[in-house]
C-alpha cells in the first residue's frame, strides 16, 4: 500500500478524489474501490504557523487556498488521470471538525468538482476518515476483513478518544479525554520548553536523548475506566521544571511522553478486553509517536491481540483516509446534498 505523500499510479477501476482542510494540511488524494491509493499528496503548512507556536486559523484558511490548485493538479498527475474528465465515481471532502474557514475551502471545491463533472459529491467526518487510516494499510485486494470489533485510539491535537469500531459506519464511544487532548498536551509542553512546534516531533525528538524515568509525572486514572485527562500531567511538568530549573529537556521531554504512552496503551487494552476485540488500533497524529507505536505492539504481543498501526504519513491529516471513507459512505447511505454546511464541531456518528 502506498503511503500519502508520493503514490504512484495503480489500478484498480475508477477512483474518488478526496479532499482534506479540515487544518492546515491541504491534501488530495485518489482512492480506488478496492482501497488502493491511486495517489495521495500533502501539503503542509507547518512554516507557516511555526512563529506562533500553533496553526492560526486565518493564515490557514489562506493557505490552503493559495495551495490547492496545485495539490489537486499533482494529485491528479500522479493518478495518472487527466485534469478535465477524469473517470470517477465522486469527489468527497471533509465537512468537520475543524477550522471553519479551512473547511469551507475543500468543501466548496469538491462541491464545486462534483457539479461541473456530473459525479455524486460525499461530505466525509474527520474523525472517520481517521478510523479508516489503519485499514488502508492492513486491507484490500487479497486480505481478509479485520477481526471486528476493532478497538482505534485516536490521538490528536484536537481529540483523544477510545472508539469500538465494530464495522465501517459502525462505531461506539468507550471514552474520551476530559480535558486536554493528547496531541494539545504534546504541543503546550514542547512550548513551555522552548522546543518548538509541532509538538509532538519535536517532544519525541528531545525525549530520544533523556529518561523516561527522571521524573514521576502522573498517569491520571491510569487503572480506572476509559476516560482519559492530559490537563494534571501538563501542569505537573510545569511545575517540576518550576521546582527544579536545572532538568534538562530530555529527561523532561522523555518521563512526559512516557506517561502519555502509558496512559494510552493502558486505555487501549482495557477498551479491547471490555469488547473482545479482534484487533487494536491507533489513529491520529499522535499515533505517528515512535515510544507509543512500539508499546503498543508489544501489548498486543503479549496478549495475542494483533495491533494495526497507520503509516506514520497515514497518521497525520491526509485525504487518503477520506477517500477511504468516502467509498463506504457512498455504497451505504449514497451521496451527500450540495448544500451540506461546514460544521467546526461535526460530531462522530455513533452506534445507539
Amino acid at each position: 500500500m502506498s503511503t500519502p505523500s508520493s503514490a504512484a499510479p495503480a489500478g484498480g477501476g475508477a477512483g474518488i478524489l478526496g479532499i482534506e482542510t479540515s487544518c492546515d494540511e491541504t491534501a488530495v488524494a485518489v482512492v480506488s474501490a478496492e482501497g488502493e491509493v491511486r495517489s495521495s499528496v500533502v501539503s503542509s503548512q507547518i512554516e507557516l504557523h511555526a512563529a506562533y507556536g500553533g496553526v492560526v486559523p486565518e493564515i490557514a484558511g489562506r493557505a490552503h487556498l493559495e495551495l490547492l490548485p496545485a495539490v489537486l493538479a499533482r494529485a491528479f498527475s500522479e493518478a495518472g488521470l487527466a485534469r478535465r474528465g477524469p473517470a470517477l465515481a465522486a469527489v468527497a471532502a471533509t465537512s468537520g471538525p475543524g477550522l471553519i474557514g479551512s473547511l469551507l475551502v475543500g468543501l466548496s471545491e469538491a462541491k464545486a468538482l462534483a457539479l461541473a463533472w456530473g459525479i455524486p459529491f460525499v461530505a466525509v467526518n474527520h474523525l472517520e476518515g481517521h478510523l479508516f487510516a489503519a485499514l488502508l494499510d492492513h486491507s484490500g485486494p487479497g486480505r481478509p476483513d479485520p477481526p471486528w470489533p476493532l478497538v482505534v485510539g485516536l490521538v490528536s491535537g484536537g481529540h483523544s478518544l477510545l472508539i469500538s469500531m465494530e464495522g465501517p459506519g459502525r462505531y461506539r464511544l468507550l471514552g474520551g479525554t476530559l480535558d486536554d487532548a493528547a496531541g494539545e498536551a504534546f504541543d503546550k509542553v514542547a512550548r513551555f520548553l522552548g522546543l518548538g512546534y509541532p509538538g509532538g516531533p519535536a517532544i519525541e525528538q528531545a525525549a530520544a536523548g533523556g529518561d523516561p524515568g527522571a521524573f514521576s509525572f502522573p498517569r491520571a486514572m491510569l487503572d480506572d475506566g476509559l476516560e482519559l485527562s492530559f490537563s494534571g500531567l501538563k501542569t505537573a511538568v510545569v511545575r517540576t521544571v518550576e521546582k527544579n530549573p536545572d532538568a534538562s529537556n530530555e529527561d523532561v521531554a522523555a518521563s512526559f511522553q512516557q506517561a502519555v504512552v502509558d496512559v494510552v496503551v493502558a486505555k487501549v487494552v482495557r477498551g479491547a478486553q471490555a469488547v473482545g476485540a479482534g484487533a487494536m488500533c491507533l489513529g491520529g497524529g499522535v499515533a505517528a509517536n515512535g515510544p507509543l507505536r512500539a508499546a503498543l505492539g508489544s501489548a498486543g504481543e503479549e496478549l495475542g491481540i494483533p495491533v494495526y498501526l497507520p503509516s506514520r504519513a497515514m497518521c497525520t491529516d491526509n485525504a487518503s483516509m477520506i477517500a477511504a471513507a468516502a467509498w463506504w459512505q457512498l455504497e451505504h447511505l449514497g451521496p451527500s446534498p450540495l448544500d451540506t454546511a461546514a460544521d467546526p464541531n461535526l460530531p462522530l456518528r455513533l452506534l445507539r
